[in-house]
């Protein structure tokens, strides 16, 4: 067997832990593709006779195109937060329900918390946290020392835990909460929706939510729960999050913050419900990985 025959056998058994590396830096699935589409043409042009590990060193080649996306992202896509309520996805041709599946199975959270690091900190944090590269190997793909790729990592790493959380009991007591808050709006279940709201609850939404003229004030719990049964679509992209210490849901279409819901709870019943878009306010929460 040839060095070209081995490589393309190796490619297409290694495609799943690719695809894994690549939708970790990417954040979608689509420019996942696109960044194994660009591998595959690139590791087909080098010479692979003294190259011992085809996975690892695909893995690097993988990191190395997903690093070049990540720096050549001028500006974000700012897209409407109400296209994400279409059932034809964010993007033609994207499947919303397979990315949102995947999402899941990554953790949006993590996705999130990963978008806002630098692109030499996640391609750190995701080749050695996630997927076991050396430093030394992640440091040559800087053109940094191990140290320095380590440095990148553990920076990253502490962004992804958070700090100032409260304390767990109370933390998992708001995690039930909020999780069936989402479950039943991703089920459209309204009964389960008014049975988790205080009946006088409160809801907030700044001006970059509909978009509005003036932030809207909605009141009572039927009336905000035929709110949340009309926001299936974006329930879709959301998922819990640790949001300045507190549990939250994070709508994030493609890993990418768009809309934060913070919630105040009294004997185990939602109060209150603050959605943030402005993305100014946005910028400014702290974002991290609810453990389990």
């Amino acid at each position: 067997m040839d060095d070209r025959t081995a490589l393309a056998e190796r490619f297409e058994t290694d495609r799943s832990h690719l695809k894994a590396v690549a939708y970790r830096m990417l954040g979608s699935a689509a420019e996942a593709d696109d960044a194994l589409q660009e591998s595959w043409l690139r590791a087909s042009q080098a010479d692979i006779s003294e190259v011992r590990n085809l996975t690892g060193w695909l893995t690097t080649v993988v990191g190395r195109v997903c690093l070049n996306m990540l720096r050549s992202r001028r500006t974000r896509r700012e897209d409407p937060i109400d296209a994400y309520d279409r059932t034809s996805g964010p993007g033609e041709g994207d499947d919303p329900e397979q990315e949102a599946v995947l999402a899941d199975s990554v953790g949006l959270a993590l996705l999130v918390v990963l978008d806002t690091l630098a692109p030499a900190e996640r391609l750190a944090f995701v080749l050695h946290d996630m997927f076991a590269v050396p430093f030394d190997e992640i440091g040559t793909l800087l053109d940094r020392s191990a140290d320095s790729a380590r440095q990148l990592a553990s920076r990253a790493r502490r962004r992804v835990k958070g700090g100032g959380a409260a304390p767990v009991a109370d933390l998992a007591r708001r995690r039930r909460v909020v999780e069936a808050f989402l479950a039943a709006s991703r089920g459209g279940d309204f009964d389960a929706l008014v049975a988790l709201l205080h009946p006088d609850v409160v809801l907030r939404a700044d001006r970059s939510v509909v978009p509005t003229p003036e932030p809207v004030v909605v009141r009572g719990a039927h009336t905000v729960a035929q709110g949340a049964m009309a926001a299936t679509g974006r329930a879709l992209f959301t998922g819990i999050a640790l949001v300045d210490g507190s549990v939250a849901l994070a709508m994030a279409p493609l890993g990418r913050l768009r809309l934060v819901l913070g919630f105040t709870l009294v004997d185990g019943l939602i109060t209150e419900i603050d959605v943030v878009a402005d993305p100014d306010r946005i910028r400014g929460l702290d974002i991290a990985v609810l453990e389990d």
